[in-house]
């Protein structure tokens, strides 16, 4: 029997003005879809006009300004309800949705849903449940003795993926759901009876015990800095924009 990371699988990525998910936008997106380990992937992309500036420090991250996004961006509402439907579509067909640092990208999209759409992600999700692997929260647990850092292309040299054009949405998501088949891999006598859907509440679990290490680190740094141990999604806040 084929293990899941070797098994269909989607991953989903965006570009975006920032990292605040209450007030920043999605510039582009993309959802990956992969029927079997080495096969060929087909790739849906989203480019959006965000309606609001573009930061100088986001642009010099995915090169995306302002004059591009206006001339070939189209308007956020009939964008996010076309990425929410095909994550709800990988749902329904049983392929696990790979989302590096899943809370920031999926919180970031139901917040534009509520922005644009008066709806939330949840709702997409009723038929078939999402079922999320996040090769962040996945490498932090196997091996959470590694010192270093763990952000997207870290994980790429780490696991041996090639990573071409990074922040680049398609390519992001791509080299993603490349490090969670390696992760599988490397530690499959821990994840090959894990079921998909085991693993995402396990990671709840999992993300939850990181971010409690991760606040007392800073408590120990005497830094202020909060952090949200809800995953994948977080809650609304009352003052979400």
């Amino acid at each position: 029997m084929t293990c899941w990371y070797e098994g269909p699988l989607a991953a989903f990525d965006t570009e975006t003005t920032g990292v605040d998910v209450e007030t920043d936008r999605i510039v582009s997106a993309a959802v990956v879809v992969q029927d079997a380990a080495g096969s060929r992937p087909r790739v849906t992309r989203w480019l959006v006009n965000p309606g609001v500036p573009v930061p100088a420090g986001a642009t010099a991250v995915h090169g995306l300004t302002d004059e591009h996004l206006q001339r070939n961006g189209r308007w956020p509402s009939p964008v996010m309800d076309e990425i929410a439907r095909v994550l709800g579509e990988q749902a329904a067909a049983g392929r696990p949705l790979v989302v590096m640092n899943a809370p920031f990208d999926l919180t970031l999209l139901d917040r534009e849903l509520r922005r644009h759409r008066a709806s939330c992600l949840d709702r997409w999700f009723d038929p078939a449940p999402l079922r999320v692997l996040d090769p962040r929260v996945l490498d932090k647990h196997l091996d959470r003795y590694r010192k270093g850092r763990r952000t997207l292309t870290d994980l790429c040299a780490h696991y041996d993926v090639v990573l071409e054009g990074a922040h680049d949405a398609a390519a992001d998501a791509l080299a993603a759901m490349e490090v969670v088949r390696a992760v599988g891999r490397r530690f499959a006598t821990r994840l090959e009876r894990l079921s998909p859907a085991e693993l995402h509440t396990l990671q709840a679990v999992w993300h939850a015990a990181q971010a409690r290490g991760l606040q007392a680190w800073f408590a120990r740094s005497g830094s202020p800095e909060a952090v949200d141990p809800a995953w994948p999604l977080r809650p609304e806040l009352p003052a979400a924009a």
